[in-house]
């Protein structure tokens, strides 16, 4: 059975031809996410809606036309972010992604809307998650007068898919916006009613699978939030399997059949009922990108032109690696969800090891290092042992140093899916999953 996967990322928008099968990935497309809006604040993380779904459209319709064959489309793509429907079921604002960090500024009260929210409702919600953005947009005007309905991007890419007027949000979705109870799936709308947040506004919730409706005759799933597909596509469903994702950010995850309470670990919905532990780094990859423009703008300063220097970093790394140069990096650059004033340091400094290749090992651990802490926690507060490690994102496929550093510390040889673009594979493997359900209880589609 062929299906496609599509997710919307922050930085990439990939499509995924795959056999559900074999768990064979035939065709794979990645474009760039193009669409970031520069605005006058540089907390403001904002994108243009048309340009990603038209992109996303364009490059599904492409596929449909190639492949008359494919059965089912899944969705996913960057969670947390909202963005806000009128009654026709129109996109009116942009995308507020994960990354926007005005629940962090300060109020005339000199109180953030995350330190708000906590003093008055004892519930933590990072900035970047849509409700607690919503909540922002309401105090500060922002919020547009036309809209009904919030829902995420790839719920938006469902509904102009399918021509649906209305989101229907999967809970792997709904969760990531924040006041959600995750034992019970369903949103908090008392909480959200004490902070004069009309709960009217929130999406129909699912936590069954969900077909939204057909696009050009093929069933379209409602989208999963993009750590859930890309553990489904990189690890599958096998229980003590753990997965470091490093992309645009940073994962540490593994299945649980239990609802767990752990500082800096979240407990998210999974599939059949699951949950699925999750410690999240806000820098991540973003991290080593940091460190590149660092050396790209020394470069260009020197008179050699905005020349990209991954290739010789990776080259200085491996080098490098090995040394025990006791240069230590810490990559919290944009802190931490539960700590967001946190920042990196480098420590250990010598006249020996300051050398471009420790730095770049350094930022290299530093970013694993953040991921295995959340490890220890995990195990710590869980009987979940380990024994499979998985490992996905593009940082992690093509730097070896990494996949040699993340074996070093987690005493584990790190597993990478024969699979590019694990989201969005993971994503077309539900799809698949769904309609055969679908198919074996007798019901039509």
């Amino acid at each position: 059975m062929k299906t496609l996967g599509i997710d919307i990322g922050t930085t990439t928008i990939s499509i995924i031809l795959s056999d559900t099968d074999d768990r064979h990935c035939s065709k794979a497309l990645t474009v760039q996410n193009k669409s970031r809006i520069r605005t006058q604040y540089r907390w403001e993380k904002v994108q243009d809606v048309t340009g990603i779904i038209d992109c996303a459209v364009e490059a599904a319709d492409g596929y449909l036309r190639r492949f008359p064959d494919i059965k089912a489309i899944g969705l996913t793509g960057q969670m947390h972010g909202i963005l806000y429907l009128n009654r026709e079921g129109k996109c009116i604002s942009p995308l507020y992604t994960w990354q926007d960090g005005r629940g962090n500024i300060p109020r005339r009260d000199g109180r953030t809307m995350v330190e708000a929210v906590y003093e008055k409702c004892g519930l933590y919600v990072p900035s970047g998650y849509g409700l607690l953005t919503h909540l922002f947009n309401i105090e500060n005007g922002i919020a547009p007068d036309q809209a009904v309905s919030v829902c995420t991007i790839m719920d938006y890419l469902g509904m102009v898919l399918t021509g649906r007027r209305t989101p229907v949000v999967h809970v792997t979705n709904a969760a990531g916006l924040g006041f959600f109870d995750t034992r019970k799936k369903k949103f908090l709308t008392e909480l959200l009613e004490q902070l004069k947040l009309d709960p009217a506004i929130l999406p129909e919730v699912t936590e069954e699978p969900y077909i939204l409706g057909e696009h050009r005759g093929i069933p379209v799933m409602a989208a999963l939030g993009d750590n859930q597909a890309s553990f489904l596509g990189a690890a599958g469903e096998a229980p003590n399997t753990y997965l470091v994702n490093i992309g645009t950010g940073g994962q540490i995850s593994v299945i649980s059949d239990r609802y767990y309470e752990i500082e800096g670990i979240e407990t998210r919905p999974f599939v059949g009922g699951k949950y699925l532990l999750a410690g999240s780094s806000l820098c991540g990859g973003r991290a080593y990108a940091v460190l590149e423009n660092f050396f790209r703008s020394y470069v260009k300063a020197a008179g050699y032109g905005n020349i990209s220097q991954y290739e010789i970093m990776e080259k200085l790394a491996r080098e490098a690696y090995g040394e025990h140069s006791g240069l230590e990096i810490v990559t919290t650059f944009n802190g931490t969800r539960s700590k967001p004033e946190l920042r990196g340091s480098i420590a250990g400094i010598s006249e020996d090891n300051f050398t471009p290749g420790g730095v770049i090992c350094g930022v290299l651990k530093g970013i694993v290092r953040e991921l295995y802490d959340m490890y220890i926690e995990i195990r710590s507060y869980t009987e979940i042992g380990m024994d499979r490690l998985a490992a996905s994102g593009n940082a992690v496929r093509k730097n070896k140093v990494l996949q040699k550093i993340i074996k070093e510390m987690f005493l584990a040889d790190p597993v990478l899916p024969e699979t590019l673009e694990e989201a969005a594979y993971g994503a077309a493997v539900y799809a698949g999953n769904i309609l055969k359900n679908t198919e074996l209880e007798g019901r039509t589609v």
